[in-house]
């Protein structure tokens, strides 16, 4: 009901050459009890299930986080796994709530597909992967390789263009989902790999031997990764952008999920207190409770927590351009007041 209910907005609003979102997805979601949030097939650090079925990864908990902001339970999620072609249609179109799922904000998308993007959760560019035995140091080696690829992607265009700058003759395969491509990759169907780097070090570390594959020196590409809400629905839009720099700006001021009570209460930190609540109201900016940044901090704990569970200790990540813009990072959240 929920959702055909948003498709008929959608076809509505489209007619009238509005916004696509109606101002409801707040209470559609609160009368729902769940966030329908949509993630990847698959990628492991980002949104990928255990083997218990539980969704882990740092977008999945951005979707943990908004559902303690808007629901006061992180576990009122229901994942919908989106092939890389679905990931901006299902959030236009209301499928989902929210698409938290490795996905570029670039200008056409932003402005011509019926989404807005957020906040950047992710700062990516996207690599290149080859056998180690091949003995290559450099993408610009790879002239007339075959490269395994996504289709629905940022990839296609991007390697295109690296072809095009660097005199090269590639010859791209493309496959509807990114299990499908890093398989081709493994069985030996193409010379190489190319997806953003971050992805990149996830399928190469659950490879039988890492050792066997290397990833190429070359970024060819930005990548700024980020959730998107249906356009038109600003509470929305403001609401799932405001987690996301809450997360950010409680790593900043060093409020964590084991001390998130304690700040609350003593916290002498006029930004703190005004983003736990303590005073003012900036909950209510957003249609939120008071206590909305307890609820969410409380419950997934701050970006850098979220980090180094997902990215760090799984993977090898460290935070280089995703560290905080005091420490030479580009994490610049807005400020909480």
């Amino acid at each position: 009901m929920r959702e055909s209910t948003k498709l008929a907005a959608v076809t509505v609003a489209a007619l009238l050459g509005v916004g696509a979102a109606g101002a409801g997805t707040l209470e559609d979601v609160r009368e729902a009890g769940e966030l329908a949030c949509g993630v990847s097939e698959g990628v492991p650090g980002f949104s990928n299930p255990n083997s218990d079925g539980v969704w882990e990864g740092l977008d999945a908990d951005v979707c943990r986080a908004v559902a303690a902001a808007v629901l006061g339970d992180a576990d009122a999620v229901r994942f919908v796994p989106l092939a890389s072609k679905q990931k901006v249609l299902a959030v236009s179109s209301g499928q989902v709530d929210l698409t938290s799922r490795t996905t570029t904000w670039t200008m056409k998308r932003d402005s011509a597909e019926g989404v807005d993007f957020t906040a950047v959760v992710y700062y990516d560019g996207q690599g290149f992967m080859t056998s180690a035995a091949a003995g290559i140091s450099s993408a610009t080696e790879l002239n007339e390789a075959t490269v395994c690829l996504t289709t629905g992607t940022t990839t296609e265009l991007n390697l295109a263009d690296f072809a095009r700058a660097n005199n090269l003759t590639l010859e791209p395969v493309v496959f509807e989902g990114k299990r499908e491509a890093v398989e081709a990759y493994a069985s030996g169907r193409c010379d190489a790999l190319t997806t953003d780097s971050s992805q990149l070090a996830a399928f190469r570390a659950g490879f039988a031997d890492p050792s066997e594959h290397m990833i190429l020196p070359e970024v060819i590409s930005k990548e700024p990764l980020a959730p998107l809400v249906a356009h038109g629905d600003n509470q929305w839009k403001d609401i799932v952008t405001w987690v996301v720099y809450g997360l950010i700006t409680a790593e900043e001021f060093g409020v964590t999920q084991a001390n998130v009570a304690d700040m609350a209460a003593n916290s002498g930190n006029p930004a703190v207190q005004r983003m736990l609540g303590a005073t003012g109201d900036t909950g209510g900016f957003i249609g939120l409770d008071s206590t909305w940044m307890v609820d969410v901090l409380s419950a997934v704990g701050n970006y850098g927590e979220i980090y180094d569970r997902n990215l760090t200790s799984t993977l090898g990540l460290e935070r280089g351009v995703n560290a905080q813009w005091n420490e030479g990072g580009l994490l610049y959240a807005m400020p909480i007041r």
